[in-house]
C-alpha cells in the first residue's frame, strides 16, 4: 500500500512539474503598431520583458507588426493574430469593436488618459536656414512652399495634418467662415510634393530624396528625425496653435484569450504608464502624463495650444464621414 501511495506521489509531483515548466515556458505576444513607432518598441520591449521576468520570473518575446495604423487595424479583422495595438489614432482601435468585436465596447475606460499612455502634436521638420521661413500653419499655403506628409487617406498621421489644418483655419478665419477655410485648404493640398502611405515614407522622401521644403509629422518624430539625421541639417518647427494627437492602446481580448496571453498583454500596456517607461517616451520626444517626468522634460517640449479632435469637427466618427470618407471634402478640395 505505501509503495502505492509513493508511486501516485511521484507521479503527482512529476505532472506538477511538467504543468509548472508549461507555465514557465517563454510566451510570445505580437504588438501591431503605427510605422514610425519601430524604434521606440524596440527600446520598450527589452525594458517590458526585463519588469515581467521580475514580476512573475517568466520570459517573453514580443514581436511587432509596422504599418499604418489604419492597414494594420484592416490586417487584424482579416485575421491577424494580434495580441495588443498601439496606434496614432482612435478610429483604428474601435474598428476592432466595431467591425470585428475583437475588444469591448468600453476600452477607452480600461486604463488611464482614455487608454492613451503618452501623445504628441503635429509639427515641422525645415532644412537648414529655414529657406522659406515656415513659422505657422499659413505659411504652408504659400505657393513656393512644397510640403511632405502621409496621405489622410491611408495614414493617421496625415489625417492628424490635415485635421490640424483645419483647425488653424477654423481659428484665423471663423468657424462660420467656410469659404475662407476651404480656399486655404485648397492650397495647403495643391502644395502638398508628395502623398506618402505613412509616415516613415513621408519621412523617406524629405530626407532621403530630397523631396519638399518641409515634412509635416508628429512632433516626436520630427525631433528623432532631427537627432538621427543632424541638428545641424534640419530645425524643428512647433506652431502655437495644433493637434492633440492621442496614441490609443488596447488588449486585443479575442486574440489573446485564444493566444493564452491575457495577462502578460494587459501588463504590456499598463507597463507604458510607469514612470521608467514614461520616461523613455518622453526620450523619444513623445509628451507624458506622469508629473514627475514631465517636470524633467519640461524644456524639451514647447508651450502649443492644443486643438482636439472633437473641437475641430465634433468627433472621429463625424471626421471620417465628413471629410475623409470617398467623394468628402479632402477629395472635394484635390478636384477643384
Amino acid at each position: 500500500m505505501k509503495i502505492k501511495i509513493k508511486s501516485r506521489l511521484l507521479a503527482s509531483a512529476i505532472l506538477l512539474g511538467s504543468a509548472f515548466n508549461a507555465v514557465a515556458e517563454e510566451q510570445t505576444i505580437l504588438n501591431a503598431s503605427y510605422d514610425i513607432a519601430r524604434e521606440l518598441f524596440a527600446a520598450y520591449n527589452p525594458i517590458f520583458a526585463e519588469h515581467w521576468q521580475e514580476k512573475t520570473g517568466n520570459t517573453i518575446e514580443i514581436k511587432q507588426s509596422h504599418a499604418g495604423s489604419s492597414a494594420q487595424a484592416r490586417s487584424i479583422l482579416q485575421g491577424m493574430p494580434v495580441d495588443v495595438v498601439t496606434f496614432n489614432q482612435v478610429t483604428d482601435v474601435q474598428i476592432l469593436h466595431d467591425r470585428g468585436k475583437l475588444i469591448p465596447e468600453d476600452w477607452k475606460k480600461l486604463l488611464s488618459n482614455q487608454s492613451s499612455p503618452y501623445f504628441s502634436t503635429t509639427a515641422f521638420l525645415v532644412r537648414k536656414g529655414n529657406p522659406k521661413n515656415i513659422q505657422d500653419w499659413g505659411d504652408l499655403a504659400k505657393v513656393d512652399v512644397a510640403s511632405v506628409f502621409p496621405n489622410p487617406k491611408t495614414s493617421g498621421n496625415g489625417r492628424y495634418t490635415y485635421l490640424a489644418a483645419l483647425g488653424y483655419a477654423q481659428k484665423t478665419f471663423g468657424k462660420e467662415s467656410t469659404d475662407q477655410q476651404d480656399a486655404f485648404l485648397k492650397q495647403f493640398l495643391a502644395n502638398v510634393a508628395v502623398f506618402d502611405t505613412g509616415g516613415r515614407g513621408a519621412t523617406t522622401s524629405f530626407v532621403e530624396r530630397k523631396i519638399g521644403d518641409v515634412l509635416i509629422t508628429f512632433e516626436s518624430e520630427v525631433n528623432n528625425i532631427r537627432q538621427q539625421y543632424g541638428a545641424d541639417q534640419y530645425e524643428v518647427v512647433v506652431p502655437k496653435t495644433s493637434i492633440l494627437a492621442e496614441f490609443p492602446v488596447a488588449v486585443v481580448q479575442k486574440n489573446a484569450e485564444r493566444n493564452g496571453t491575457t495577462a502578460v498583454s494587459n501588463e504590456y500596456l499598463n507597463y507604458l504608464y510607469s514612470e521608467k517607461a514614461q520616461r523613455l517616451l518622453a526620450g523619444f520626444n513623445y509628451r507624458v502624463h506622469n508629473e514627475t517626468v514631465k517636470a524633467e522634460f519640461s524644456d524639451t517640449f514647447p508651450e502649443v495650444e492644443l486643438l482636439t479632435v472633437e473641437q475641430i469637427v465634433g468627433d472621429w466618427d463625424s471626421a471620417m464621414k465628413t471629410l475623409f470618407a470617398s467623394g468628402a471634402k479632402l477629395d472635394q478640395l484635390q478636384r477643384r
